[in-house]
C-alpha cells in the first residue's frame, strides 16, 4: 500500500512541477504584458484628417448602465461623429430612456432593431442594425455599459490614423460589481493577458486576433471585406471572432492599453459571471471537443487542484518521503497561483489584494463554469445573455483558436 501511494505521489509531484513552471512563465507574461503594452494616448501624432465615426451602440435590458454610457459619449471632445443607439427589443426602460437623451443630444439616434433572424446572436444582429444606418467613414462599435473619458474618440482616431491602422481595440478598465467576479477574475485575466495580449495581437509574426468588444473602431472598408458581423453571426464571442477575421485578412491592427480612458462592466451578478465563463469554453469545444476537454484539464490542474494537493500531502506529510516532496512542491505551485492573482488584481483590475486571496474560491468557479460550457454546449439552452437563451447546436464557432 505505501508503495501504491509513493507512486501516485511522486507522479502528482511530477505533474505539478510541470504546473508550477506554467505558472512561472504565465507570470513573466503577464509582467512583460503590463510593462511593455503600449497606451491608447502614447504616440507619435501627425497631421492628418478627421473623419466622421459612427458610434455604433447595441444595448438590451441596459435601463442600469444607458443612460451614463450615452452622456459620456455625448460628451466627448471629437467633432464630427454621430452616436447610433440600437434597442435590441429590449423589455425593460432601455428604449424608453434612449428616446429621451435623444431630445437633449443632436447627434443621437435611436434605432429600434428589427426582429432577430434565425442563426443571429442578439448583439451581432443589433450591430448590424446600426451599421446599416452609420455614415461615417469609422466605426467606434461599444457596449451600453461601458464609459468613455472625454478625449477618448479623439485619441482612438488620432491614433489610428497617425499610424495607418486599420482597425485599433482598447483595452477597458474591467469593473467588477460583485463579490463572484471580484474573486473569480482574478484568478482568470492571467489567461486573458497572456493569450490575447496586446504584445501578442500588435505582433504581426502572431496569429492572434482579438478585438474587445467595449471598445474598437474600424475603418468601413475593412469592416465591410472581412464581412461586417454577418460573418459572425452566429459567434457567442463575436468581438474576437471579428477580431481575427481583421488579423487573418492581413489589415494593420492595433491593441491599446486605456484603463484610465474606457470602463466596461465585465459581470454584473452571479448569473452574467455564470455564463461569462460558459461562452469562454463553448466555442472551443464546437470547434474540437477532444482539444477542449484536454484544455479544461489543463486548466482544472493550473487553478484547481494545487490547492487539494496542498490539504492531501499536509494531511500525511510525516508519513513518507513521497508526501513531504508533494507537500513542499504544493506550497511552491500554490504561492505562484496567489502571486499571479495578486498582480493581476492590483495592476490589471485595480482591485484589493482579499480577492486575490480568496483564489481557491475563485478557482472553483472557473472550473465549474468551465464544466457547464461543455456539458450545456449541445443543449438547447447553451448559455443565456441578456435575457436570451441562445442554442448553439448547427452554430460556427471560430472566435478562439484551439
Amino acid at each position: 500500500m505505501h508503495f501504491v501511494f509513493d507512486v501516485l505521489n511522486y507522479v502528482l509531484s511530477a505533474i505539478l512541477v510541470g504546473v508550477a513552471l506554467t505558472w512561472i512563465f504565465l507570470i513573466r507574461s503577464m509582467w512583460i504584458t503590463f510593462r511593455d503594452s503600449p497606451f491608447l494616448d502614447q504616440f507619435n501624432s501627425k497631421p492628418h484628417v478627421k473623419p466622421k465615426v459612427s458610434v455604433i451602440l447595441p444595448a438590451r435590458n441596459e435601463e442600469r448602465f444607458i443612460e451614463r454610457c450615452l452622456k459620456s459619449l455625448a460628451e466627448q471632445d471629437y467633432e464630427n461623429y454621430e452616436i447610433i443607439a440600437i434597442d435590441d427589443r429590449s423589455d425593460d426602460r432601455t428604449g424608453e430612456i434612449i428616446k429621451k437623451i435623444t431630445q437633449k443630444i443632436p447627434n443621437l439616434l435611436y434605432a429600434l432593431a428589427d426582429l432577430k433572424p434565425e442563426k443571429w446572436m442578439g448583439k451581432n444582429w443589433a450591430c448590424m442594425e446600426g451599421f446599416k444606418k452609420a455614415t461615417g467613414e469609422l466605426l467606434l462599435f461599444t457596449d451600453a455599459d461601458t464609459f468613455h473619458s472625454k478625449r477618448t474618440i479623439s485619441l482612438a482616431v488620432d491614433h489610428m490614423m497617425s499610424e495607418e491602422l486599420d482597425a485599433l481595440t482598447v483595452i477597458p478598465k474591467m469593473i467588477c460589481l460583485d463579490n463572484w467576479t471580484k474573486i473569480t477574475l482574478p484568478v482568470l485575466s492571467t489567461f486573458l493577458h497572456t493569450r490575447f495580449s496586446a504584445l501578442r495581437v500588435n505582433d504581426s509574426s502572431k496569429k492572434t486576433g482579438y478585438f474587445f468588444g467595449s471598445f474598437f473602431i474600424i475603418k468601413r472598408k475593412t469592416y465591410e471585406l472581412v464581412g461586417t458581423h454577418e460573418g459572425v453571426k452566429g459567434e457567442i464571442v463575436e468581438d474576437g471572432a471579428l477580431g481575427k477575421k481583421v488579423k487573418e485578412a492581413g489589415f494593420k491592427m492595433k491593441m491599446v492599453r486605456g484603463e484610465h480612458l474606457v470602463e466596461a462592466v465585465w459581470a454584473r451578478d452571479w448569473s452574467t459571471l455564470w455564463n461569462a465563463l460558459k461562452r469562454l469554453m463553448i466555442p472551443l469545444y464546437l470547434q474540437a471537443r477532444s482539444v477542449a476537454v484536454a484544455i479544461f484539464f489543463a486548466v482544472l490542474f493550473l487553478v484547481f487542484m494545487p490547492f487539494p494537493m496542498l490539504i492531501y500531502s499536509a494531511s500525511f506529510a510525516s508519513l513518507s518521503t513521497s508526501f513531504t516532496t508533494l507537500f513542499a512542491i504544493s506550497i511552491i505551485t500554490t504561492i505562484l497561483v496567489f502571486v499571479a492573482s495578486v498582480i493581476d488584481a492590483k495592476k490589471g483590475l485595480s482591485l484589493t489584494i482579499r480577492y486575490a486571496l480568496m483564489a481557491p474560491i475563485g478557482s472553483s468557479i472557473i472550473i465549474a463554469g468551465f464544466a457547464s460550457g461543455i456539458l450545456h454546449a449541445k443543449r438547447n439552452d447553451a448559455v443565456t445573455w441578456r435575457g436570451r437563451t441562445y442554442s448553439m447546436i448547427d452554430t460556427i464557432q471560430n472566435s478562439i483558436s484551439v
